[in-house]
């Protein structure tokens, strides 16, 4: 398996060859990025929102008619199969740097991006599901399964999907912005949502979530997944995102 997914990428890297990255990272704006994306994760740590006992006896006519339309009972190996799935999809940028594996700068400029966007995703939907509480599909259905004590009323949102579609956007946008005439452009960008989109669908069709969970999950990740590689974009020889510090405080420009 091993050597077929490295002779995969030897097909790919052949076909667009090395070239200069259109990213960048910069010390001062990377470490406003970064306190940031660190001060999101670390967030949900003081929020702590959860039921004083755990319901019996919910009624699908108290769900919204959005997500009442497809409501699931437990189903643990579609459940196993879409959380262990998603690390394969979070792995899947690094397809963009294989044409300049070689350059240092691009390698730490896009471990320094990656990491800002993981902690953004991580800690929005941490946030959201520590804020609010939404109990899982099943719990309408056979009620609670063994095991999820602990989760069944973290329903929202679906973190699942969020880290597939920032690892789909994120691959997307960069490989995209760094070999615009690959012919591998196409196939990359479809097969990457369309796990995402597969992973999406299965943790809806496990019971553990609703369709406005994923919604909100890939918006999630699409969002920050796309964000963060646009403010590190080179412009002209310059950045996209310009922080300055100022004796009264932070000057942000931003160039759209």
């Amino acid at each position: 398996m091993k050597k077929r997914v490295f002779i995969f990428c030897l097909i790919i890297t052949s076909s667009y060859g090395y070239t200069q990255s259109v990213y960048t990272y910069d010390v001062k704006k990377d470490i406003v990025i970064g306190s940031v994306s660190l001060g999101m994760a670390l967030s949900p740590l003081f929020v702590n929102n959860e039921p004083d006992q755990i319901p019996t006896g919910l009624e699908k006519g108290d769900i919204n008619t959005l997500d009442r339309a497809l409501v699931f009972p437990y189903n643990k190996t579609v459940d196993i199969i879409s959380n262990y799935g998603v690390y394969s999809l979070l792995a899947l940028p690094a397809l963009s740097v294989i044409g300049n594996i070689h350059d240092n700068n691009t390698l730490l400029t896009y471990g320094i991006m990656y990491t800002e966007a993981f902690l953004l995703t991580l800690g929005t939907k941490e946030l959201l599901k520590k804020s609010v509480i939404k109990y899982r599909p099943y719990m309408y259905e056979d009620g609670l399964p063994n095991g999820k004590e602990d989760d069944y009323h973290n329903s929202f949102p679906s973190g699942s999907t969020a880290y597939a579609f920032l690892g789909a956007t994120f691959l997307s946008t960069t490989f995209l912005q760094e070999f615009p005439e690959s012919t591998w452009k196409a196939p990359i960008i479809i097969g990457s949502y369309t796990l995402a989109a597969g992973i999406a669908s299965m943790r809806i069709a496990s019971g553990s979530h609703f369709i406005t969970d994923v919604l909100t999950g890939a918006a999630i990740g699409s969002f920050y997944g796309w964000i963060i590689p646009f403010l590190h974009k080179k412009q002209n020889n310059e950045d996209n995102l310009t922080i300055n510090f100022t004796g009264n405080g932070i000057l942000v420009s931003l160039k759209l």
